[in-house]
C-alpha cells in the first residue's frame, strides 16, 4: 500500500512511517519543509505542502492508496496575539475536512485522521473550550465525507509517550533533567488531576489496525493507562534512577501549566477503551511504563 503521512516529520508521524514501512508499505511524508538529514524521517520521500494553506493538489495525492493525517495543531501551537478562532478554523474546523475532501476527489481510498480524546470523553467541553470544539468539528467534518468506497476513520488518542532519536524533545528533556537532580529550582510535586496515557508504539499499532479494519465513518476512542499526573511524573523519576518521591499539590506546576490541562487542574480524565474496538484495531495495552523507560534512556543518551 502507498501511504502518505501528513505531519510525517512530527514525533507521531515519524514513528508511524517506520512502523508501516517495516510492514512492507511504501511511505511518503508530507510536510511544510524537508526533515533534517540527521533524523530517521529523512529516509523517506517528501511531498512539500501546507494543508492549512490549501497548497496540496489532487495530482499530489492521486497516486496514494491511503493517507494518515497526523498534522492536527493543538493548544501548544497557538501563539500569543493570534486570532484564536481564525487559527482553529484554518488548522482544524475547515482545514482538516478540506484536506480529506481533496483526498476523496484525488481517488484515495482510505484516510485515518488522528484527533484527540477530549470531545469523546468529556463532551461538555465542546461548548466550553475552543480547542475541544475545533477538534470535535474537525472529526465530524472529516467523517461526514465517508462512504462505503471512501473509508474515513478517526482515532482519538490520549497523551502520547514517545520521542524520536535526533529530534529535540524539550518536555521530556526537562522532565528527565529534573528527575536526575539537574533542575533543583523545580519543586518535587505534581499538580492534582490526571489523564490517560498511551505509548507511541501502541498508537502506531492502532493506526495500522485502522488502515486495515476501521469501519468507514467511525471515530475510535483509544488509550491505555489512567494515571494521576503525580504517578506519571513518578514513573519518569523511577526510570531516571531517582529515589525521590513526589507529592501532589493543588497548584500550578512549571512543567505542566494550567493552560495545558484542558479539563482543568484537579480533574481526572479517565476512561476504558471499548474492548471490542481495541481488539479490532489490535493495539497493545500496558505499554506506558516501557515507553517511559525508553524515553528517559533516549533523552539521557542524547
Amino acid at each position: 500500500m502507498k501511504v502518505l503521512i501528513v505531519g510525517g516529520t512530527g514525533m507521531i508521524g515519524g514513528h508511524a512511517a517506520d512502523f508501516l514501512a517495516e510492514r512492507g508499505h511504501s511511505i511518503t511524508i508530507a510536510a511544510r519543509k524537508p526533515p533534517p538529514p540527521t533524523v530517521p524521517m529523512a529516509a523517506y520521500p517528501v511531498l512539500l505542502g501546507d494543508y492549512t494553506q490549501g497548497t496540496f493538489t489532487e495530482a499530489d495525492l492521486a497516486s496514494f492508496d491511503a493517507v494518515l493525517f497526523a498534522a492536527g495543531n493543538d493548544i501548544r501551537h497557538l501563539q500569543k496575539n493570534t486570532d484564536e478562532q481564525e487559527f482553529w478554523d484554518r488548522t482544524q474546523i475547515e482545514g482538516v475536512p478540506r484536506f480529506v475532501a481533496l483526498a476523496k476527489r484525488a481517488g484515495v481510498r482510505r484516510v485515518v485522521q488522528l484527533g484527540s480524546y477530549y470531545h469523546q470523553v468529556m463532551p461538555h467541553l465542546i461548548a466550553e473550550n475552543a480547542y475541544v470544539r475545533a477538534r470535535h468539528l474537525a472529526d465530524e467534518g472529516a467523517r461526514a465525507l465517508a462512504t462505503p468506497d471512501f473509508n474515513v476513520s478517526t482515532l482519538n488518542p490520549p497523551s502520547i509517550v514517545g520521542v524520536i532519536p535526533g529530534v529535540p524533545a524539550k518536555r521530556y528533556e526537562t522532565l528527565t533533567a529534573w528527575a536526575k537532580g539537574r533542575r533543583p529550582e523545580i519543586p518535587d510535586y505534581a499538580p492534582t488531576g490526571g489523564t490517560n496515557y498511551m505509548s507511541v508504539r501502541s498508537l502506531c499499532e492502532a493506526i495500522w489496525g485502522a488502515l486495515q479494519h476501521a469501519e468507514s465513518g467511525t471515530a475510535y476512542l483509544i488509550g491505555d493507562a489512567n494515571l494521576s499526573f503525580r504517578d506519571f511524573f513518578q514513573m519518569i523519576f523511577d526510570a531516571a534512577g531517582s529515589s525521590r518521591r513526589l507529592e501532589e499539590r493543588d497548584q500550578e506546576h512549571p512543567l505542566l501549566p494550567d493552560a495545558f490541562i484542558v479539563p482543568g487542574r484537579g480533574k481526572v480524565l479517565a476512561y476504558e477503551p471499548d474492548p471490542a474496538e481495541t481488539a479490532l484495531l489490535g493495539y497493545t495495552r500496558g505499554d506506558v511504563q516501557r515507553a517511559v523507560n525508553e524515553v528517559v534512556a533516549l533523552v539521557d543518551a542524547a
